[in-house]
């Protein structure tokens, strides 16, 4: 038994501090040493040695580590977050102003001097800005208005509603008197009705534009419209009104002053059916750039001959190419990307057109007895989906002359988004590979050509009034300012970028909000400058708030906040106006409906 005890004990000591073979002195050198152990494996407990796991067992032990180990990273990174959140600077949080409950839900808004124009089933309503009192009404279709315009025309406002059948009426809003002056594509046979897709109206109100689409088909009519007939028309009416139409509007005016509530009576009284006004006069039709083809010209001295006066130079439409040729790039452009191009192709949508009204300047030569007073547009800027060329066409024509472009903006890709000053000075050209190019269109040269960071594109473009920071305090420069200017670009992406350009020191880049990856409710929607506010800019972000950012300290200042939650759709398109004169705005709030 002793003999089997002590065997037993032997092989229990074996495997723990029994080494084969003899005993060797270590070198005095520390190289030699085991880098894995922290001490000398002499001064060990030998009860405290682990020995290694046998499969899958250590295995095991090491996906339960590692899980272990990921698991305190993310809460560390939580913690973090948290503490982050916790010192984060909270903005003031502002409630509306003024709160109104309208009786249907508004599709649209517009503002001019104080008065604000709301969209809404059957017509639209006139408030006044400061005590959101209704101040008028025209209900008189039976689909709801869509979009709304209006534009300040001195002591008058033109305003232009587009409803839900694609119809884009004009009114003329005169010392709180609405009229009616033409429905601009309303035919008799609905088989033949276009649609209205935008409309613009140039500075001072003597051009517009609306874009149209028919069967397959997109075009501009551009007309120019009589804003001095119409002052005379509504303040000397007798001169214009029909007088039987004129009775029966006396009549229903003292009908309506017998009814018990007064207030719908002041409403609708606002509008003026009896008075007839001057209609716009129709000047041009302009449809999109043919695609480019061969060339059917013999000769190149054919082509220079159908080139008068360098008139569209530069759009591609006119060249000593032969079908052959186009056939052969085809090609070789198909075998190159064959793999990128397998599929089913997509039927591509009528192309859209982006359209600004110019004053003169040094960009266009225009002959002398073309030439305007200054302060009216004399030009239209024009550029069309997926086309790289911004057009330009004289608006001193009429419908008998050729709707040629006068000249010809080539660009190195696509142009993607377009917008004008509101001063009608600078101008602002966004490609589809992100890169934008600023004109000074009154002294006729480029600020210069700048790329917005790598996978940025821009969505909108939006300008700012031009004002200087003196003491840490944003102001706007007493005299004028010159080949200097300031816009906030929105990218695909949602981060916020500040543009400037001045002289020929060439424009420069900052970002003002990076894309949010945490906070994702801060997603930024919309933004809209605030003219009555230097270096102010209004952010819109899918958790329904309202930021105020001054873009000077890329800092935002205070936010706004409806007075109750509200479930917002994603994505969120916000509805609203900006003043251009005060320090307000209006927002729509869905379910109850208010601003």
């Amino acid at each position: 038994m002793s003999s089997l005890k002590g065997s037993r004990i032997q092989k229990m000591r074996l495997p723990v501090h029994t080494r084969k073979g003899p005993l060797e002195v270590p070198s005095p050198s520390e190289k030699d040493w085991s880098k894995d152990d922290k001490e000398d494996y002499v001064l060990k407990d030998p009860d405290q040695e682990l020995d290694s796991l046998p499969q899958p067992y250590r295995m095991i032990s090491k996906l339960v580590d590692l899980l272990f180990d990921r698991s305190w990273e993310v809460i560390e990174e939580r913690e973090a977050a948290r503490e982050a959140e916790r010192s984060r600077t909270q903005p003031t949080i502002y409630p509306p102003l003024v709160e109104s409950k309208l009786n249907n839900m508004p599709k649209c808004m517009a503002v001019s001097q104080d008065y604000v124009f709301i969209g809404e089933a059957n017509g639209f309503s006139i408030y006044n800005v400061y005590n959101a009192k209704q101040i008028g009404a025209w209900e008189k279709l039976k689909v709801d208005v869509t979009s709304i315009w209006a534009t300040d025309l001195g002591s008058e406002v033109l305003i232009a509603s587009l409803d839900e059948m694609g119809i884009i009426r004009l009114f003329y809003y005169y010392k709180e008197s609405l009229f009616l002056i033409k429905a601009i594509n309303e035919v008799d046979d609905v088989s033949k009705q276009t649609i209205c897709i935008k409309m613009t109206v140039s500075l001072g109100g003597d051009f517009a534009a609306f874009l149209l689409q028919g069967v397959g088909d997109v075009w501009l009519d551009v007309y120019k419209l009589p804003k001095e007939s119409w002052l005379k028309e509504v303040e000397y009416p007798q001169l214009t009104a029909n007088p039987k139409k004129k009775v029966r509007q006396l009549q229903l005016n003292a009908i309506d002053s017998t009814t018990p509530d007064n207030l719908e009576t002041d409403v609708y009284a606002c509008f003026k059916g009896d008075v007839k006004l001057s209609l716009p006069v129709y000047i041009m039709k302009i449809k999109p750039p043919k695609p480019i083809t061969g060339t059917t010209f013999k000769s190149p001295l054919e082509v220079f001959a159908k080139i008068e006066d360098c008139c569209g130079l530069g759009s591609g439409q006119n060249h000593f190419i032969k079908d052959s040729q186009w056939e052969q790039q085809e090609a070789i452009f198909k075998g190159s990307y064959r793999k990128f191009l397998d599929g089913e192709w997509k039927e591509e949508p009528p192309s859209m057109a982006t359209f600004h009204f110019l004053l003169p300047s040094s960009v266009i030569s225009m002959p002398a007895e073309a030439k305007g007073p200054s302060g009216v547009a004399c030009v239209l800027g024009i550029h069309w989906t997926g086309s790289h060329n911004f057009f330009f066409y004289s608006l001193h024509r009429t419908l008998k002359d050729k709707a040629d472009p006068e000249s010809v903006w080539p660009c190195a890709a696509p142009i993607a988004v377009s917008n004008l000053s509101c001063c009608g000075s600078y101008l602002v050209l966004a490609c589809e590979d992100g890169v934008l190019t600023l004109w000074d269109l009154s002294k006729g040269f480029p600020l210069g050509v700048v790329a917005l960071p790598k996978g940025c594109f821009c969505q909108s473009i939006h300008f700012l009034k031009y004002f200087l920071v003196h003491k840490g305090e944003n102001m706007f420069p007493e005299l004028p300012v010159k080949s200097k200017m300031k816009c906030v670009v929105l990218c695909t992406d949602t981060s916020l970028h500040l543009v400037e350009a001045e002289g020929t020191r060439g424009p420069t880049t900052r970002v003002l909000a990076e894309r949010p990856v945490k906070h994702v409710n801060e997603t930024i929607r919309a933004v809209a400058p605030v003219p009555a506010l230097p270096g102010m800019v209004l952010i819109f972000s899918q958790d329904g708030c309202a930021r105020l950012m001054d873009v000077a300290k890329s800092q935002v200042v205070c936010a706004f906040a409806p007075p109750r939650p509200c479930q917002l759709v994603v994505p969120w398109s916000p509805v609203f106006v900006v003043s251009l004169h005060h320090p307000c705005f209006l927002l729509r709030v869905l379910r109850p409906a208010h601003f």
